[in-house]
This record gives C-alpha cells, structure tokens and sequence, in this order.
C-alpha cells in the first residue's frame, strides 16, 4: 500500500498541493510584523500538509489549528512513562489521542460523504481503495490508526530538516544565491518570480545542486538519531558476537559522523555530493539519513520533495534573516532542533525581488 501512496505518480499529484499550503505559509510569515519561531512553525505546516494533502481533508483553519494543538499535545506525552495517574503525561497523551480520533473520524466520515470536486487520489484514498481491492473494506478504527499513522511519518521529521534548511541558507547566502543561479538556468525562476507550469515532479529532480543541498541538510542535521533492527542471524563486528534474535540500535549520527568517504564532516558543503566529488556514492551504509535496507524509511521521497518544494519557494520569493545576534545551539532530542526554536523574520517580496513594504511601512515611509 505506502508504495502506492509514495510513488512517482502519487507524488507528481500531490506536487501542485504541496505548492499552494507552502506558498501560503509563507505568505502569512511575511505578512507577521514580528519574528516567528521558525521550529514551531515549520511544524505547523508540515501537519497542515499531512492533513490537507496526503489526508484530503477540508478542515477549516479554526478547526486546524485546535487539531494540530491536541496533535502537539499527544506526540509531547507519547513517550511518557506509563503510569496512569490523573495529571500523568501518560494520562495527558491518552486524552490528546481520543480528542484527536474524534476529530479524525469526523473529518473521516465528511471525506467519505463528499467526494464531490477531487482532481487527484491522496494517501487515504490509496489506502481505502487497497483495502477494497484485497476484499476487505476497512473498519473507521483501522482507517483513524492508519491517518495517524500517516500524520505521524509526516510530521516530527520533515519539521526538523524543514527548520535545519532555513537555517542553513541563513548561514550560507552562497548556497541560497546559487540555488538561486540554478533556477534560473532551468527556466523556473524568471525576473524574480516562478514561471507558470514549470515545477513538475521531473523539473524538481533534474536541479542537482538542490539535491546536493538537501542531502548535505540530512547528513549533517539527520533528524533522528538512528533506529532499531532484530538481528535475524548471529554475526560478528569488531570481535564482538552478536547473538540472533537480539535487538540492537543502529546510528545513523554516528555513521554520518565518522563515515571514512566524508571530508570535513562538520562543515556545510553541498559540493560534497556535486558530479566531481560524489562523496555518498562510495559504500552502501555511509550515507543513510532515511535508514538502510529493507526497512528504510518509506515516506523518504516525499519529504526530500517536500524539502526541495520548500527550497525553491525559500529562493524564490522570500528574503529572511536572523532575528537573534547568534545562532542558536542545537538539541537532538526528541528531533534535531534549535534550542529557541529559530527566530527568523520574513519579509515579502515583489516580483522583481524588491521588499513588499506592510500597510504601516508604506505610510511611515511618505511620512518621511
């Protein structure tokens, strides 16, 4: 079924979708006269992307809004230790997850009564009809654990690579500009602005530069730390036996940090996986901000096209800076995120790149 729902013909469908909730977020950063916390944000929009795309559920923004809150509220007490007492964390995840089902059954049963005006299958669709191909129609049960699920793979992550780019491009405006310089060499970015129709799912692969950065982003601030495998057959590693039937922890930190094919691994460097150097193409396990092997993660082409949709629209038509004297430190727990969230503040621009002055600045600025 996830193969269904992340291959190529999916994700070109949910491309155009992708586009719109990520301009808008922008838009309404810009249009804050203040800075925003770029973490809690970032997490924002990957939810309402979860929700309006992947999900096809059209949830006013009110409504939204006070999902992602309980959403927040559930993945902050998911992994509380489970003693159930009144104002345990345990108890307050418990709670935040039947508010959050009732609010997924209920948009369940609207999408399934209106199915009135869709242009595209998004992930749910994929689902139900899977279950209908195999002879088994899905209980709403099934269908509310299978939403979350996909909430879930689509949320925490992708809001902590969401938030590491941006501050990347803060800290490197070489990167942004030849982001930049590459779109317009495609074509996509013309006098400032995004050239109609040209940001099609194969028009987004063939930018190799905008690869390399966002494979340089998941090397450097992969946002987990790794993942746990059962081992299936007794085998040895550095004169140590590992037992069958163990389980053990693999780290993908590690590995990107002390991988033997990487130069200089503390530094930003997106040449690294540029045609001359190629860096992650030597060995199989060097490189694996997804995972490796058979469990690697499935969701992995959705959000590295999330991350790219976010990219081009960051080079596009914004203009952003940091709105605290020094970076923030970073934290790697539960994601990789800054300490502060990230400060940053967005300012709108035109089409030829110019600041797009507020209704206050427009008039302060004839005052003068």
């Amino acid at each position: 079924v996830f193969s269904k729902i992340f291959s190529h013909e999916a994700l070109e469908s949910y491309l155009p979708k992708i586009q719109v909730v990520i301009k808008d977020t922008l838009r309404a950063w810009s249009s804050n006269p203040e800075s925003i916390n770029v973490y809690h944000e970032t997490q924002k929009l990957t939810f309402r992307m979860a929700i309006r795309v992947l999900l096809g559920f059209r949830i006013p923004d009110e409504e939204l809004n006070r999902l992602f809150d309980v959403y927040q509220q559930f993945v902050e007490n998911v992994f509380s230790l489970p003693v159930d007492l009144p104002f345990s964390g345990y108890r307050r995840g418990i709670r935040a997850r039947e508010t959050l089902q009732k609010g997924l059954e209920k948009a369940i049963q609207e999408k399934l009564q209106n199915t009135q005006g869709k242009d595209y299958a998004d992930a749910l669709d994929i689902l139900i009809e899977s279950g209908k191909e195999h002879g088994k129609e899905l209980t709403m049960q099934e269908l509310k654990d299978g939403t979350l699920e996909l909430i879930f793979a689509a949320y925490a992550t992708t809001a902590s690579a969401s938030t590491s780019l941006i501050m990347q491009l803060l800290k490197h405006p070489r990167v942004l500009e030849k982001l930049r310089e590459e779109l317009r060499s495609k074509g996509i970015l013309h006098n400032g602005c995004i050239c109609e129709g040209s940001l099609r799912l194969d028009n987004i692969n063939s930018l190799h530069y905008l690869d390399c950065v966002i494979k340089e982003v998941l090397r450097l601030f992969t946002p987990i730390s790794g993942g746990y495998r059962t081992v299936l057959q007794t085998f040895e590693l550095d004169g140590f036996q590992i037992p069958k039937g163990w389980s053990v922890m693999y780290s993908i930190r590690d590995t990107h940090d002390t991988a033997p094919v990487f130069k200089d691994v503390d530094v930003f460097d997106p040449d690294r996986f540029g045609q001359g150097r190629s860096e992650d193409k030597d060995g199989r396990f060097h490189y694996l901000p997804f995972g490796g092997g058979v469990r690697t993660c499935l969701g992995k082409h959705l959000a590295k096209l999330f991350l790219k949709a976010l990219a081009i629209e960051l080079a596009s038509t914004s203009r952003f800076e940091l709105a605290t004297r020094t970076f923030p430190k970073i934290t790697l727990v539960p994601v990789v995120h800054p300490v502060d969230g990230l400060k940053v503040k967005f300012f709108g621009l035109d089409s030829n790149q110019n600041e797009i002055l507020t209704g206050t600045d427009a008039m302060l600025g004839a005052t003068v």
